[in-house]
């Protein structure tokens, strides 16, 4: 088990720079009002990822640091989670370290890393419980009550509500799919329409790819074939020679003389033998390209008919292009999107049918599902009632009975509810139910929410009897209490803690408390003193043992620390948590 052993705490607000060591059983931390006791409880909270207030930085410093040891055993979720994030357990001990600029930023370390603040928080619900004023503010509400039922409930709760939460955020996905295919039945309509008109466009004119690129070079062909046709002749007379003309001279008769000089004297020189053979090529070349040019002539066609169909053609896919792309195969990539888009519109109502079949299916599923979520909290609700109802007999509430109400609000219509025993009820992420805590303080007395039924000093103890129920079927290494002993003395007090001496023996407990009779039960009390300046330093949390032990609690109890009756009640009280023990 994790068992926090002590805290370093320096600049933080009225303290200085104090080291508290905590027992692994109860420890008591006590002090005079202002003497900065609910630093304890904000550093535990700094260090568990807590909110960073520059406004906690001591006067003058120029930041506030925490530092925890934690004992851990292998195997811990500590443990595998500072392994996790690279930090080091040294001689099965684990140090957690928060530091908060007075200008605001924040740093955490894990096992001498610096880790995300996250990864702190993450730790907080494995590590411990704290419990204070404001969290008996959040236990009052219906909503808390609801989470605290479901948590105590365990797997009774937690696998239907896994199941329910599924299906819950499918019907509300279902929902949503299906308002906005409805909502947008006339826009998807009129886009279908559009898409429609141009597919119809498009095959019409039934365009090939690459076939706009094709028509307008044939287009520039036509547009000029005279042309063409004339320097082709010239060329080819260039080459090969005019028939008409005897006289001419032609390319070809040139290179040819010129090859027949040099293949007289080719075998007395390799290097003119190399240019002859060049000369060769090059009369191969000529005549090539002489006869291509003959070729090219007799099949230019300069046929106008032909030219005004490539016009005209070029015309149609050129109505494409100013509406649907740039050219021909974005016009083709289009047309290929838009059959696929308007698949989509046109099966809107199929998916109508579908999602409306999906919607009637998952609500009967959270139907069965919220029963069963009703059914497992009525019965956890019997349980925890009256495991809370024992708790509090030993809490000098002995006739105090605790019950909790389940209630599930009518829907107004069949469609915004889900049919929970017979009825049409609303519903939400967590199920159909409405969760409150009653408490009936006394017999004849009518159960109320305990909001409005308990006293502060009733109150104290209906939370402690909570967790202590929680500590047995949802436990903790380290319980946290920041005076949740508000409203209670005399014998009440005795019983806190005398119950607080019992969770101790299961679990690390720490009090932060101003009742001598909490205090007395403590294994280890440590005391928080201002020095004259108003600060507390390294001397200023001790531990009390013996007389100075005696003397605290004598003062807590008369404000006099050598007040003889005082005295002898506090040995009293220490001699009856003794004999508990």
């Amino acid at each position: 088990m994790s068992v926090l052993e002590e805290m370093r705490i320096r600049s933080l607000g009225v303290i200085d720079d104090a080291v508290v060591e905590l027992s692994p059983g109860f420890t008591a931390v006590t002090g005079e009002t202002g003497a900065g006791k609910t630093m304890v409880v904000t550093s535990l909270g700094l260090l568990l990822g807590g909110r960073a207030d520059p406004a906690l930085v001591r006067v003058g410093a120029k930041a506030a640091v925490v530092e925890g040891r934690i004992t851990v055993s292998p195997g811990d979720s500590a443990a595998v989670r500072a392994e996790e994030a690279g930090g080091e357990i040294e001689d099965g001990a684990l140090i957690i370290s928060r530091t908060v600029s007075a200008e605001g930023r924040s740093r955490a370390h894990l096992g001498g890393r610096s880790v995300p603040v996250g990864v702190l928080t993450e730790l907080a619900d494995e590590l411990v419980a704290v419990h204070g004023q404001t969290d008996q503010q959040g236990l009052l509400k219906p909503a808390r009550q609801r989470q605290a039922l479901d948590r105590y409930a365990g797997g009774g709760v937690e696998g239907p509500h896994t199941k329910y939460a599924a299906a819950y955020r499918r019907l509300r996905a279902v929902v949503t799919e299906l308002g906005e295919l409805t909502t947008r039945a006339r826009e998807r309509a009129q886009e279908a329409d559009l898409l429609r008109f141009g597919l119809d466009e498009v095959a019409a004119v039934e365009p090939l790819p690459g076939e706009d690129t094709e028509l307008a070079a044939e287009a520039e062909r036509l547009g000029h074939a005279e042309a063409l046709a004339s320097a082709a002749a010239l060329a080819h007379a260039a080459l090969a020679g005019d028939p008409e003309d005897q006289e001419g001279v032609d390319a070809t008769t040139v290179v040819a003389a010129a090859g027949r000089s040099l293949d007289a004297v080719r075998a007395h020189d390799p290097a003119l033998a190399a240019l002859a053979d060049r000369i060769g090529e090059i009369s191969i070349l000529l005549a090539d390209v002489a006869g291509e040019l003959a070729g090219y002539a007799d099949q230019l066609d300069a046929d106008p008919l032909r030219l005004a169909a490539v016009e005209e053609r070029r015309a149609s896919l050129t109505a494409l292009t100013r509406k649907y792309g740039q050219d021909i195969t974005s016009v083709l990539a289009w047309a290929e999107e838009g059959a696929s888009r308007l698949t989509e519109l046109e099966g809107d109502d199929d998916r109508i049918g579908e999602l409306t079949a999906e919607r009637d299916t998952l609500r009967g599923e959270l139907s069965v599902l919220g029963q069963e979520l009703t059914d497992a909290r009525t019965e956890a609700a019997a349980r925890f009632a009256a495991a809370v109802t024992e708790e509090l007999s030993s809490l000098a509430m002995p006739h105090a009975r605790v019950s909790f109400a389940i209630r599930q609000t009518e829907a107004p219509d069949e469609e915004s509810g889900i049919d929970i025993g017979g009825r049409s009820v609303l519903y939400g992420p967590s199920g159909a139910d409405e969760v409150e805590l009653l408490l009936a303080p006394h017999p004849g007395a009518q159960p109320r929410p305990i909001a409005k039924g308990a006293s502060g000093g009733e109150l104290s103890r209906v939370m402690l009897a909570v967790e202590v129920v929680f500590a047995g079927s949802d436990p903790v290494p380290t319980y946290l209490f920041d005076e949740v002993d508000a409203g209670v003395g005399g014998k009440a007090a005795v019983e806190v803690g005398r119950r607080l001496a019992k969770l101790a023996r299961s679990a690390q407990v720490v009090v932060v408390t101003h009742l001598p009779q909490v205090a007395a039960f403590a294994d280890r009390q440590l005391l928080v003193e201002k020095t004259v300046d108003g600060s507390v330093t390294r001397s200023g949390v001790t531990v009390l043992e013996g007389e100075d032990r005696v003397r605290e609690l004598s003062r807590m109890l008369a404000g006099q620390e050598d007040s003889e009756t005082a005295r002898a009640h506090a040995e009293e009280l220490l001699e009856t948590a003794r004999a508990d023990g």
